[in-house]
């Protein structure tokens, strides 16, 4: 138990950023997943509202993750990480969704 007025404020504010701490890194992971679902959905049904979506989903990703990395909760590598995780988790995706639609092409005109 802390012995002093000080340590006691000390403690008071270290549990009060531990918890906004938290509440960052879990809106991090929750928009992240929301992006991943948003694609495989659009890889799924490719549609101009579902191409929104995505966009919407990468915005708001990476707001919460720059916030995230402003007010300290995460590392600067640790956010250009994740956001590198978003962006190739789409390339490689949308190159599947190309490479499917390729070769249904060619498929199609070689008969």
């Amino acid at each position: 138990m802390a012995n002093s007025k000080s340590a006691i404020k000390r403690i008071q504010i270290a549990e009060r950023n531990r918890l906004r701490n938290k509440a960052y890194k879990s809106a991090v992971k929750t928009l992240m997943k929301r992006y991943f679902t948003a694609v495989e959905a659009y890889v799924a049904s490719p549609t101009e509202a579902g191409k929104a979506e995505i966009d919407l989903a990468l915005s708001k990703a990476y707001s919460k993750i720059d916030k995230a990395i402003k007010q300290g909760t995460l590392h600067r590598n640790t956010g250009s990480r994740k956001k590198s995780r978003l962006v190739r988790f789409w390339q490689r995706t949308s190159a599947t969704l190309q490479d499917s639609s390729s070769s249904t092409s060619s498929a199609e005109i070689a008969s």
